[in-house]
């Protein structure tokens, strides 16, 4: 398929420049001005790709090929139109990737997709140098098209101009917005893993509707619209989908707190045949009926670990789902919910138990970047000798029970749950720190599809049998 839609890669040169601010006032300002977009994130990033998914209200899509190859990326793209234009946030540095010689990077995205870089810059105490930033990454990569550049943290309009002439004067490309410093009346609190989650957020229009007027009062939205039209067409080759299987239900915790997954992931279920029910692990009923696997996702358990703690009968549920063979594919929070006991700041809460593990939140990140391994014994999910590219970013460690388990990724890079390993396996359970993205780690759906429609068949081969 030939992509011709006017797409948009907004940069930085390093992390908390201002890519997010801009990316989502700039998205939801065209949104109010009737324009469809489809919203990107490159990178392993589910709370920034939240944001932008709510200021466009449209899925957004995380854009990696670290994770997925190039023909995730492509994927991804095909998935999300049709579409008026492409917004794609960066994240860290434009030329930081998983090497050094900036592979899986927002520069090498945005050559992939022919796309024009429009650069954010925290000018904070500098001038002219902002000018010799801008040309440094220019001569880096000049392939690279860097068609303009958002000045952040402007503090006086003397300081603007200066920038503004240094840089149309040494490296030829136009600033088309300067924001000024917003301290204090920043829209986007932070937390221990970033952002808080925009689904979490107790006033998260209102923070989307202040974006877009920053960025309405202090960047030139025709100029950025313009620079994005001016994007080169290129051939993307998405793959055809998958036949449906037999179908089967599938428990997914999803709520406001357990909000990581990937939309592909679902989706790659949904395609496969599962009928997907989404739960809380804070409701404290009994797991439905007639479920064939149970999928956690990562989240933030530890900011809410009493609630989950009170929630015994869910939590009982799960335990007891897990002792009678139900498939369970858990992902770093929903490691920490499957553990017998989470301590938070001193104090320990009960879990779920269908692990036998203590787990620490602490103060420091334990595991924090690109993952890979190669999966090295038997497991519900995965053929031994596959091999498994992901993403980790967690404060949390085991102190407690994790001999008593056996692991299976063996890692060559990453943290994982400690000792180059991950992966914690227990009967039909999978518990792992490692995020996987559906469209690189092709045999997850399949296998957690497999597991289901076997505990199926067994479930109702038990309800029909005499008594």
């Amino acid at each position: 398929m030939r992509l011709g839609t006017p797409r948009i890669v907004v940069a930085g040169l390093a992390g908390d420049s201002g890519k997010t601010l801009v990316s989502i006032g700039l998205i939801r300002a065209l949104v109010q001005d009737g324009i469809v977009v489809a919203p990107f994130k490159k990178g392993p990033d589910y709370i920034d790709a939240g944001w932008l998914g709510a200021a466009a209200a449209r899925t957004a899509r995380n854009l990696d090929s670290f994770l997925t190859g190039i023909t995730g990326i492509e994927e991804a793209v095909a998935r999300s139109l049709p579409a008026e234009v492409l917004v794609i946030e960066g994240n860290r540095g434009l030329f930081d990737g998983s090497d050094v010689e900036g592979g899986s990077s927002t520069a090498q995205i945005a050559k992939f997709l022919g796309a024009p870089v429009l650069l954010v810059l925290d000018v904070t105490k500098m001038t002219r140098t902002a000018a010799a930033l801008v040309r440094g990454c220019q001569s880096v990569d000049p392939a690279l098209n860097i068609g303009g550049a958002v000045l952040n943290r402007v503090a006086t309009t003397r300081q603007e101009r200066v920038i503004r002439d240094a840089i149309a004067g040494t490296a030829g490309i136009p600033v088309l917005g300067a924001i000024p410093r917003l301290d204090a009346h920043d829209p986007l609190p932070g937390r221990h893993l970033g952002l808080v989650t925009a689904q979490e957020h107790p006033n998260s229009e209102r923070t989307l509707e202040r974006a877009a007027r920053i960025v309405r009062d202090h960047v030139d939205l025709e100029a950025v619209a313009a620079l994005a039209r001016s994007a080169a067409p290129v051939e993307l080759r998405p793959a055809p989908p998958l036949p449906p299987g037999a179908p089967v239900t599938i428990g997914v915790f999803r709520d406001r707190v357990f909000s990581f997954f990937y939309p592909e992931n679902l989706e790659a279920l949904e395609g496969g045949g599962a009928r997907l029910v989404f739960l809380s692990p804070l409701d404290n009923r009994p797991l439905p009926g007639g479920l064939d696997a149970l999928y956690i996702g990562g989240g933030f358990p530890e900011t809410v670990a009493a609630k989950i703690a009170a929630a015994r009968v869910r939590m009982q549920g799960v335990r007891k789902a897990a002792a009678a063979q139900l498939p369970v594919y858990a992902e770093c929070g929903g490691l920490m919910l499957l553990a017998r006991e989470l301590i938070v700041g001193g104090a320990s809460y009960p879990m779920a138990g269908a692990l036998d593990l203590v787990v620490e939140q602490t103060a420091r990140p334990q595991g924090h970047g690109y993952t890979s391994g190669v999966v090295d014994a038997p497991n519900p999910f995965f053929p031994p000798g596959t091999m498994i590219h992901g993403h980790e970013f967690h404060y949390s460690r085991l102190i407690g029970g994790a001999d008593r388990h056996r692991t299976v990724l063996s890692l060559d890079r990453g943290a994982g749950a400690g000792s180059h390993r991950d992966a914690i396996v227990r009967d039909q359970v999978w518990a792992s720190y490692t995020h996987i993205h559906a469209l690189g780690a092709t045999p997850w759906a399949d296998g957690l599809l497999t597991a289901a429609r076997t505990f199926c068949a067994l479930r109702q081969r038990a309800a029909t049998a005499p008594a």
